[in-house]
């Protein structure tokens, strides 16, 4: 028997320097277009997920992150219908640039008290409340 495909998607948890995280809403004709998300994407084969996360940053959001910027914070595992995904969650507090959507995205500061007001995939609902109660011990 044949497993599921196993797609790989490095994000981050972006933080400004008052507490706020960035989440991206997908474009429409896109996957669950409309929900809101941790910025990211998949990891091509052969490439480490820094390095992944770095680009997809630079192509998504046009901000330059140095890999040692991105420090492992956690992960969300979950089963799509057709697809597996894991999702590592790094957690960055520096970059240059201005974070906008470069492929339509609209792009939101959220504070840790309306982040779950926007609605996400699945697998990053348990993602959110991990940054919310990190951002309460770091930011009380």
């Amino acid at each position: 028997m044949q497993g599921r495909p196993l797609v790989i998607v490095a994000a981050a948890a972006l933080v400004r320097a008052d507490g706020r995280l960035l989440l991206a809403q997908r474009p429409e004709g896109k996957p669950m277009a409309g929900l809101w998300e941790f910025p990211g994407g998949k990891v091509e084969p052969g490439e480490s997920l820094r390095l992944a996360l770095v680009r997809e940053l630079r192509e998504e959001l046009g901000i330059g992150v140095a890999p040692d910027h991105l420090d492992a914070f956690t992960f969300a595992s979950h089963a799509y219908g057709d697809f597996d995904l894991l999702m590592p969650l790094f957690l960055c507090r520096r970059w240059s640039g201005e974070a906008r959507g470069l492929e339509g995205q609209k792009l939101a500061w959220v504070s840790r008290e309306n982040a779950r007001d926007y609605p996400t995939p699945e697998a990053d609902i348990p993602l959110i409340g991990r940054f919310i109660e990190w951002s309460q011990a770091v930011q009380p």
